[in-house]
């Protein structure tokens, strides 16, 4: 596609324009190889081979020409140069998000919001209240009213912990809209009676294949859809304009920009999500590096060869070549859903073992394993293996939602099987969340060269672990529970990925749950402490999960993932020191300054 911005370009026809001298090395003072900026006095934490920290940094044309002390970033200096004094904060790569869904962490400004809060029944029914109160004169949709839609619902934080919420929940309000609350998880909906009318869903309605409609005692529907089923409702609520979507964007490249990330990985792509990408992009708005898994549908799942041709065809339609300094779009990997989620109540995650089950009392429980080990994958094994050798050949890394340890086996079993195929060594396949994962496949990441993207922020005591699973896993597999440093310690490429905005942006946060595996102390007594007898990351690990392993998954890692000469110059300034605070206060690292390709996209008032 034809860019439309003024970033700098560095193509064929500006090859020996773009020769760049060794980092220490001197340069002329002319300004042909003068530095545009020279950062200095700092501590430049590289994330290169050494993990080495130098005091100064230069860029020209987007890319960085200089890392090494300050005496030596003089040589760079013109008349027109910009000095930035560091005054010894820190500068590190850009974060490089390798699992998120930006879009719809934008388009879930345009709805009532419950802000991801632990509420009780009452409380969950007059926020709702209030949003319908707010615009109570909302017509038309399909049925003649307007839906009123609820995101960033916590269901696993719901007080007190295991209460029900039903339909019944919503036919509270008073409202005659049909309702849908999304849980945050993006597993689940709670649909309200009109709402499950206006989708035509009943006692007769038949559960999708993977998916469910939970029903109560007499077969009813309760209002309560997982997976596949929640498609019933999407497909009759009213879709947001191409306009909408275009200031979702917007506003999601607003808030990387914040928080420092300079690359990200849409990890499930459509129609939609790649038309408002597009759009921004040609508007010159695309301030971050923006990387596309097209979605591969589950109705593919008996057709290899047609789920590989509409991951082509998008990647086709959409995908920018170039090694230009400016953000594009890529479009080099496939969305495979293996599973859904291990939390309760949903129990979607496809396990090795069965989920326990209370048989005893309330009052005097006795758990031991059920009858259930969530649903099968969505895709059979030998699909499985077809369509990612079938991607592979094409040159299109998978990218694969495994949740269940269930799910993990068997993704791992398709990669084993890949890279006996011809073409299959070179792939760059991902497992997506792991949430749990049995010790047998501990070692299988490594030896398969398989990386492990998880969400660092999960990995705490919080309502979704310890009321949501610590009793229906048993002792032994809530030990290992959001396995990091399991993974790491076994050889495997630890990955991080928000999954924003199944979480709140949160970067710092996450990063420091992986350092701690503990909550905020704000969250409360009862989830003080770690999560499960395994220690955090080294912070050193953390922020290579963060920035060159990211890259990698990506591949990127030519271009971007560290500071060093040559690389694309994304990068950020912080206000303290990552490897000098106390383990709390990463949470509360701001970014300063935030650049892209030379360019700064995001910088707070008063800084430099």
């Amino acid at each position: 596609m034809t860019k439309k911005n003024n970033w700098p370009q560095c193509g064929v026809a500006l090859a020996l324009a773009c020769v760049l001298p060794a980092a220490g090395a001197g340069a002329p003072r002319g300004s042909v190889d003068a530095a545009e900026t020279i950062y200095r006095n700092g501590y430049i934490y590289t994330v290169d081979a050494q993990d080495s920290v130098h005091q100064a940094l230069a860029v020209r044309a987007g890319r960085i020409v200089y890392v090494g002390d300050n005496a030596g970033a003089l040589a760079f200096k013109g008349r027109q140069t910009r000095l930035v004094d560091l005054q010894g904060r820190m500068l590190m790569p850009g974060l490089i998000d390798a699992h998120m869904h930006p879009l719809s962490g934008g388009k879930r400004l345009l709805h009532c919001n419950l802000n991801y809060e632990a509420l009780t029944v009452p409380q969950f029914q007059a926020r709702i209240q209030a949003c319908a109160d707010k615009d109570r004169g909302a017509k038309g949709g399909k049925n003649g009213k307007k839906w009123l839609q609820v995101v960033n619902w916590f269901q696993q934080s719901m007080l007190p912990a295991g209460v029900e919420t039903t339909r019944a929940t919503l036919d509270a309000i008073k409202t005659e809209r049909p309702i849908a609350v999304r849980s945050s998880f993006g597993h689940s909906y709670l649909v309200s009676t009109r709402g499950l009318q206006a989708a035509g869903i009943g006692r007769a309605t038949p559960d999708p294949e993977t998916g469910k409609i939970v029903r109560d005692g007499g077969g009813e529907p309760t209002g309560l859809l997982e997976d596949a089923a929640m498609e019933m409702v999407s497909k009759v609520l009213p879709k947001t304009t191409a306009a909408e979507n275009v200031t979702a964007a917007s506003f999601a490249m607003q808030a990387l920009g914040r928080q420092g990330v300079t690359s990200f990985l849409d990890a499930s792509s459509d129609e939609e999500i790649f038309t408002a990408f597009t759009a921004i992009e040609r508007q010159g708005k695309l301030s971050a590096r923006a990387h596309f898994a097209a979605e591969v549908s589950t109705d593919d799942a008996l057709d290899p060869a047609r789920a590989v041709a509409s991951v082509l065809k998008m990647a086709r339609r959409y995908h920018q070549d170039g090694d230009g300094v400016a953000p594009a779009i890529r479009v080099r990997h496939a969305k495979i859903y293996m599973d859904g989620v291990i939390a309760a109540p949903a129990f979607t995650g496809t396990m090795v073992a069965p989920y326990f089950v209370n048989r005893g009392t309330a009052q005097q429980p006795h758990w031991a394993p059920g009858d259930s080990k969530g649903p099968p994958t969505y895709f059979k094994p030998e699909a499985l293996k077809a369509i990612l050798i079938g991607l592979a050949r094409a040159g299109i890394d998978a990218h694969v939602h495994a949740d269940g340890d269930g799910a993990v086996r068997e993704t791992l079993d398709a990669v084993e099987a890949l890279r006996a195929a011809p073409g299959g060594k070179d792939a760059r396949p991902a497992l997506a969340h792991a949430e749990i994962v049995d010790p047998a496949d501990f070692g299988r990441f490594a030896a398969l060269d398989a990386s492990a993207v998880l969400s660092f922020q999960w990995g705490k005591p919080a309502p979704d672990t310890v009321a949501g699973l610590k009793d229906y896993l048993g002792p032994q597999r809530y030990a290992i529970l959001e396995p990091q440093s399991l993974l790491l310690d076994a050889g495997a490429r630890v990955v991080f990925g928000s999954d924003w905005p199944v979480d709140a942006l949160d970067q710092w946060f996450a990063l420091k749950v992986g350092v701690t595996r503990t909550n905020a102390p704000a969250a409360g007594p009862e989830f003080a402490g770690q999560l499960g007898p395994a220690p955090g990351m080294p912070r050193a690990a953390v922020l290579r999960a963060v920035t060159m392993n990211a890259a990698y998954t990506l591949r990127q890692e030519a271009q971007v993932g560290s500071l060093e000469v040559g690389k694309l110059a994304d990068m950020i300034v912080l206000d303290r020191n990552f490897f000098q605070i106390p383990d709390e206060e990463i949470a509360d690292i701001k970014v300063l300054q935030t650049v892209v390709g030379g360019k700064v996209v995001h910088q707070v008032p008063g800084f430099p």
